[in-house]
């Protein structure tokens, strides 16, 4: 299949600097983080007619598995004496499950609307109380509940549309 610069261009532009932030996160190698995107850009335009769900989510999906399929081809190499504290396969790919789900977690916020993504944050993230929230987002404790129960529920389809299995 002959390769469409435009497309891989637009994948560059629109996503390209939230990956290397991602890969960069698990390894601060920005070469290897650079190489990371380049392939990981490369496969997804390879199965881009194949993708259902969010472009997004199957990119940092996606490398994920090239930087878990990086680390263990690592592994197999024989150990030089600078490499005797690498990290346990299974603490990497935790770490990077660990690193995808808040990526994907903060798109997945960012696409509700302001309202509720304020009452989830102040409810979850910041651990305040239904009381401690209507304070601080000044809106009656109801309103704090009706919103959390409304948010959560816009969360789940959008979890859902983004192809994220809970």
């Amino acid at each position: 299949m002959p390769l469409d610069e435009d497309v891989v261009a637009a994948i560059y532009r629109e996503h390209g600097e939230a990956l290397r932030r991602f890969v960069l996160s698990a390894s601060r190698d920005a070469q290897a983080a650079e190489d990371v995107v380049q392939e990981t850009v490369l496969r997804v335009w390879q199965q881009a007619p194949q993708i259902t769900g969010s472009l997004r989510s199957y990119l940092f999906r996606t490398a994920r598995n090239i930087m878990i399929d990086n680390y263990r081809r690592a592994q197999r190499r024989p150990v030089e004496a600078s490499e005797r504290d690498v990290v346990d396969p299974s603490e990497a790919a935790e770490r990077v499950d660990e690193l995808l789900n808040r990526v994907l977690m903060e798109e997945a916020l960012l696409r509700l609307s302001l309202e509720h993504r304020e009452v989830l944050v102040a409810l979850h993230y910041r651990r305040f109380t239904v009381s401690e929230a209507a304070i601080q987002l000044n809106i009656p404790a109801g309103t704090v509940k009706s919103r959390a129960f409304y948010a959560v529920r816009a969360l789940r389809t959008i979890l859902d549309e983004m192809g994220v299995q809970r």
